[in-house]
């Protein structure tokens, strides 16, 4: 399965909550506290690592507050061999 890591810039997210509904992992979560802009941020709550990068949450949010980081892995192909002449 695929891994990945969210990054939510508090001063951007007015805390619409809409990242929270798409998420398939179910590991958005509104903070308790208010930012310096009065507005309760979303937070990634992912102690177990379930989040697959899949962007979602990205592609929803109206201000731009959510990057994604996904793990890369080499991609390897299949091997060439060359008969002798």
């Amino acid at each position: 399965m695929a891994k990945g890591t969210i990054k939510i810039d508090e001063n951007r997210c007015k805390g619409c909550e809409l990242c929270t509904s798409v998420c398939p992992q179910h590991i958005i979560q509104m903070a308790t506290y208010f930012s310096a802009r009065g507005y309760r941020p979303a937070t990634l709550v992912d102690p177990a690592g379930k989040c697959t990068g899949c962007a979602l949450c990205a592609m929803i949010c109206p201000d731009v507050a959510i990057t994604v980081y996904r793990e890369t892995k080499p991609v390897s192909g299949p091997k060439i061999q060359v008969a002798p002449a």
